[in-house]
């Protein structure tokens, strides 16, 4: 992910997003298909859609931080059996972004359980 280009639709000024379950969701898609089954559903109407290119890494070690708020990024949310997600937590975001930066292996925080 962090090495891919990732389109990410634009709407008002920003990156488009979604926010579900307490974390604020950017929204980037692999391919130009993946990005036009979203904007069959998300779209407007019949006006292009514009959208940015990033690399998956600008997204989580740069944009999620900005926001300042709980973010992840998800990709290709509009592909059958297709998607991912990349929570807000440590290894995928920043650690001081990361919801779960002061866990600690006992409390459920540490990897290896």
């Amino acid at each position: 992910m962090r090495r891919s280009v990732l389109l990410v639709p634009v709407a008002d000024g920003g990156l488009w997003s979604v926010r579900s379950g307490g974390v604020r969701w950017i929204c980037g898609f692999t391919d130009e298909a993946a990005l036009a089954r979203f904007a069959l559903r998300h779209g407007p109407g019949d006006r292009p859609l514009d959208y940015a290119a990033l690399l998956g890494a600008r997204i989580v070690d740069e944009i999620v931080p900005a926001l300042g708020e709980p973010a992840g990024l998800a990709v290709d949310i509009a592909t059958e059996d297709g998607s991912m997600f990349f929570p807000p937590v440590v290894g995928i975001v920043p650690d001081a972004v990361a919801v779960d930066a002061g866990r600690t292996r006992e409390e459920g925080g540490g990897h290896g359980r």
